[in-house]
């Protein structure tokens, strides 16, 4: 696991945190800044208004977005006007802080410990992810996949963690195998039929790539 900031002033090259409460922490990657999209931003994009922008927007995100994205903007905030207590773990922008362009997505489907994941990986906690075409191939998801992981294994003791792939998706399956996934099972999704269930153990002791 790479060093974090200590005592002796020692930072991480990989990542560093920085906590402005539990609506605006953002989790700051090497490239990346990982923001939360909160309830006001997510409604913005959701009505295609961007004119008069919550206080939080800091960052451009692709002309055109949210498009076939709608769905799942829509889901997480459903999720948070139910329970704003998730808003750390659920949908970030993905934000090269060189330029402020938004590169992609990514964020947890629930907290830890959900109910549906109880009998692949329990006490763990599923994530997803998506690099815009025109960012893709730079490592941006490797990146933010691991500093999000990073950041809850630090942040509140989680040590596992599922992504599901189709297994046809092999840019996918190659990134998670160079994680530390494994496969652990498999389910049909109604969207997007089978998909393979995969898991990384970062519990102190087993060996990961990290």
């Amino acid at each position: 696991m790479p060093m974090r900031q200590g005592e002796d002033g020692a930072v991480n090259w990989h990542w560093s945190l920085t906590c402005m409460g539990p609506v605006s922490e953002t989790i700051h990657c090497l490239r990346l800044d990982l923001v939360p999209l909160t309830p006001d931003l997510l409604r913005c994009f959701l009505r295609r208004e961007m004119r008069a922008p919550p206080s939080e927007f800091r960052f451009a995100p692709p002309e055109g977005w949210p498009g076939e994205d709608v769905d799942v903007l829509a889901l997480r905030l459903q999720q948070l006007e139910e329970d704003p207590s998730l808003q750390p773990w659920l949908l970030r922008a993905m934000v090269l802080r060189q330029t402020g362009e938004m590169v992609g997505h990514i964020g947890f489907h629930t907290a830890p410990d959900a109910a549906y994941l109880r009998d692949f990986s329990p006490m763990g906690v599923e994530f997803g992810y998506t690099v815009f075409p025109s960012f893709r191939r730079q490592g941006f998801a490797r990146e933010g996949a691991m500093g999000l992981m990073q950041w809850a294994q630090s942040s509140y003791g989680v040590n596992l963690f599922v992504v599901s792939i189709a297994p046809s998706n092999t840019a996918s399956q190659a990134l998670a195998a160079g994680l530390g996934f494994r496969k652990i099972g498999s389910h049909l999704d109604e969207i997007d039929g089978v998909e393979d269930v995969l898991e990384c153990d970062l519990t102190p002791g087993v060996e990961t790539v990290f």
